[in-house]
């Protein structure tokens, strides 16, 4: 089983994420801001990843720090439940559209964190969630779990649509990267022998 279970202690968010590679798809979570989890179960929907987030953050003083600590440790959990990346497809992609938004994403656990983020929200906010954190949320990800991930929203004019087709293809994303690929069992898909 891939799985990993990661806590983050600072003095703004205490955090436990709990991941199964090979899950179900099922997600739990308690961070205190519904939006941010209403996109996570998204990831975990379409990931086929089972999910356990909770978070107690400073959201007091705002969205910030939780959001952010969240995509760092969910980065982490992921990257320790994957082990030593042999025998995985390693890449992964995904175009998801929603109505008339439509965004693409692309992953590659190639052990180099690099984010390209084009989405042009259209809203400063979902109701009361800065769509500004949803860059912090991939670039904690992304330098934690040690992946290069491309996101672009193609096309859509309601905020909603955009953000959720950018985490359904994430979600899809990462499920076309982590599947085990049975011609690659027990080799790494790279030609430096490591990633």
């Amino acid at each position: 089983m891939r799985t990993a279970s990661v806590t983050r202690d600072t003095l703004e968010t205490k955090i436990q994420v709990s991941v199964n590679l090979d899950g179900q798809g099922h997600g739990k979570f308690a961070t205190g801001v519904p939006f941010l989890e209403h996109m996570l179960d998204q990831i975990a929907r379409h990931g086929m990843i089972d999910m356990d987030i909770s978070c107690d953050g400073d959201i007091h003083i705002d969205d910030h720090h939780t959001v952010e600590d969240i995509g760092i440790t969910l980065g982490k959990a992921i990257t320790e439940a994957l082990g030593d990346k042999k025998g995985m497809t390693r890449y992964g992609h995904s175009y998801v559209p929603l109505d008339e938004a439509l965004s693409r994403v692309v992953i590659d656990f190639s052990g180099r964190p690099g984010l390209v983020m084009e989405v042009p929200f259209t809203q400063k906010r979902i109701g009361n969630f800065d769509t500004e954190l949803f860059f912090e949320f991939f670039q904690g990800f992304v330098n934690h779990a040690l992946v290069t991930v491309h996101i672009d929203c193609l096309r859509g004019h309601n905020a909603h649509h955009q953000v959720e087709t950018v985490f359904k293809a994430f979600g899809r994303a990462l499920r076309m990267a982590l599947t085990p690929d049975p011609r690659m069992a027990g080799t790494m898909p790279s030609t430096k022998g490591v990633l």
